[in-house]
């Protein structure tokens, strides 16, 4: 079963409702609001923690241990970042070249849509390079 441990967050207004995306990666929009993360080349700012409707405050972790909806099954030592629609999805060192690496899971989740567990940092990202 997924975790959280220790986290530094920030409660930023949500652009867009972010019903159904908790433990989503979202980030900055023009109008320095959250929204999910739409591309996997997007550069998150954090997971979301709750699940506000637009206009209302979200929670998001920047750095720590979170829960992480899984686009894939993750297992445990994975590096991730966002797919293309917000959910972590592992990244490959070397080939995933233009997309952040934000994060590594540390407990997995068996399939899509599953929660693990895994920490992450957004406040200094990096390519897969």
């Amino acid at each position: 079963m997924a975790w959280e441990g220790q986290q530094f967050k920030v409660s930023l207004k949500a652009g867009a409702s972010l019903a159904g995306k908790q433990f989503y990666f979202v980030k900055l929009d023009a109008d320095n609001q959250v929204i999910v993360c739409a591309g996997a080349t997007d550069v998150p700012l954090g997971v979301v923690q709750n699940a506000p409707a637009s206009g209302e405050t979200a929670d998001v972790c920047i750095l720590g241990t979170t829960k992480v909806s899984s686009d894939a099954a993750l297992t445990a030592g994975n590096l991730i970042g966002t797919s293309a629609d917000g959910q972590a999805d592992a990244k490959v060192a070397g080939t995933d070249t233009t997309e952040y690496v934000c994060g590594q899971v540390i407990q997995g989740s068996a399939a899509a849509g599953g929660l693990a567990t895994a920490v992450i940092n957004c406040a200094n990202l990096n390519r897969a390079a």
